[in-house]
This record gives C-alpha cells, structure tokens and sequence, in this order.
C-alpha cells in the first residue's frame, strides 16, 4: 500500500496534459527525449523535465545510453496500475492526441529508411564490418551449440541480413526461412545460400514486426545483431516470440551496454548495446525467460563485447498450457 503523500505524487504527475501526452505515446513502446521534442514540438528542457516528474512519481522508468535517455511505462504495482487505468479511460482519437500517434508513425518511418539507406550501401561488406566487433570462431561455436542437438523442423532467422546464420545452421534444420527487409541484403544472402548449394533454406522480404503468417511455426528463431537497430527492442522479441511453437527456443546476439556513440550517428544503431536486465524485462513480456547467457570480449582493445542469450518459454506457460 502506498501513503497519501504518494498517491497524491502521482495524481499530479499524472494530472497535466502534455504528461498525459507524453504516457499516451509511451504506450506505443520505449522513446527517447528526441523523439518527444519532435513529436511534441516542444523544447528539450521542457520535455526532460515533464519525464522527470513523470519519473518521479514512478509512472516511466528511464534507461541512461550514452548521451540519450529512453523511457518506458511503468507496469508495476500501483504506478503500473494508475498508468494503465488513464490509458485505458483516455480517448486517443482526441485530435491532439491522434496527431502525436501519427506523427510518432512518421518518425519512425523516417527512422527506418535511414537505417535501409544505411543497409543498402554496406550490403556488401556487411560480413566484413561484422568482423571488426568480435571474433567470429568463439560465437559461432557457441550458437551452433546453443541451437540444441535434436533436429530442428522450422528455423526462422529475423533479419537475416547476409544468410550467415541460415548458412551457419544449415546442418541443423529441415527448413530455414531468413527474413529482412532489405533487398540489398537479400540479394547477397541469395547468392551466398546458392554458392554454397544450400537448398532447405530461402530468404523473403519482410519485416520481422510483420509475422502473421508465421505464427506458432518456428522451432528456433534467431536475432543475430538486430536489436540495436529499434527504438524498442521489445517490441521486435515480442513479435518474434509470437513465432515460437509452445516449446520453441530463440538465441539473440548482440552487443553488451557500450559508449560508442558514432554507431548511433554513423552507423543508425538505435540502442548502444543491451543489458541483462533489459533483456529479462523484454522476456518477460513475451512470456520467456532467459536460460543462459554468454559473453564474448573484443578481440581487439577499441572492439565490443557481444552478448549470446537464449531464451525459451516460461517453464510455468507450459505448464499452464498458454
């Protein structure tokens, strides 16, 4: 229970309407001050200091990278429900409101065609770049290891950039389908799986927040350095759980919590790195939890540790059949 004193925190942090803004577009997924400066119209200032009432009063949790801060609702206890209830009794189609939702549709267009554009020029060195960050013969050693060693029916690969996962794998599964929404990238994942004669496995466009038609059908699926790339990378492990038969397992490699930030300007990472304790988060949501975790220091002194979790459902999901 909380004390009056508290309660009343969060009524005010709650009762003003650019805040109420503001938690209406967090129900969309995780955002940065920039995204709301943009949206909103609104100087920085202005915007931070919003958020930090709003943090306050424990109805966003902040999460510092680099330079950049991002924001989350806070699904927890009485903040959790408060925020919740006003979601639910808000009318989002007020005019106001629906043009925040559209504009936040239009920046994160906007997001992902630079990102495409960025794909688009480095498609084909993109296995070399990869080789910069991290020794591939450890991790790849352990990916292999962390697939399992029964027979996988269905492998789905989610952004799967140049096939090397599909083509890495190509020993373990009857059938392999690499999705991404780059054609560059598919052109060389193309050629590549037919160089090596590779036939179980195909490659389509499509974007891995768009799974429909895949649904309950992977006995893996991987996220191979595809998480720094969103806004909210709990929103793509939700989707990609989304595939995952009842007992299905998913392997995300990426990096660990870092401070580069000419990735973010240069290179259109989105996320400097991931943590543990954002990667339990994001399981949890989807209804997975981690089984293990490995990590795997640079090679070289100016390099970045690269993380391999796996992930599987909750061991009570099964039990309880969800």
């Amino acid at each position: 229970m909380r004390q009056p004193q508290d309660i009343v925190l969060l009524l005010k942090a709650a009762g003003e309407i650019t805040r109420l803004r503001l938690l209406a577009l967090l129900v969309q997924g995780e955002l940065s001050v920039k995204d709301f400066t943009e949206i909103l119209g609104q100087s920085q200032p202005r915007i931070s200091r919003h958020l930090k009432l709003l943090a306050d009063a424990g109805l966003v949790t902040r999460h510092a990278e680099g330079a950049w801060a991002y924001y989350r609702l806070n699904r927890d206890r009485t903040s959790g429900a408060l925020a919740g209830w006003l979601m639910d009794h808000l009318n989002t189609d007020a005019a106001e409101l629906r043009r925040d939702i559209e504009k936040l549709s239009g920046l994160r267009a906007a997001q992902q065609e630079r990102a495409a554009a960025y794909f688009a020029t480095i498609a084909q060195s993109w296995d070399k770049l990869r080789s910069l960050h991290v020794a591939d013969s450890a991790l790849e050693t352990a990916i292999v290891a962390a697939a399992g060693q029964g027979p996988v029916e269905m492998f789905l690969d989610l952004g799967t950039g140049t096939g090397r996962m599909l083509e890495l794998l190509a020993g373990k599964y009857a059938q392999g389908i690499g999705l991404d929404s780059s054609r560059e990238m598919l052109s060389v994942a193309r050629a590549k799986l037919d160089a090596e004669g590779i036939e179980r496995a195909q490659v389509r466009l499509c974007n891995i927040t768009e799974l429909g038609d895949y649904q309950g059908s992977a006995d893996l699926v991987m996220l191979h350095q595809v998480l720094h790339y969103f806004d909210d990378p709990s929103t793509a492990i939700a989707h990609a759980a989304s595939s995952l038969k009842p007992e299905g397992r998913m392997l995300v490699v990426d990096f660990a919590p870092h401070d580069l930030e000419f990735l973010r300007s240069e290179q259109a990472h989105r996320r400097l790195g991931l943590s543990d304790e954002q990667m339990t988060l994001w399981a949890g949501a989807a209804g997975l939890e981690i089984a293990s975790c490995r990590r795997f220091p640079p090679s070289r002194d100016d390099g970045l540790t690269v993380c391999l979790w796996v992930l599987e459902t909750r061991k009570s999901n099964i039990t309880k059949g969800v």
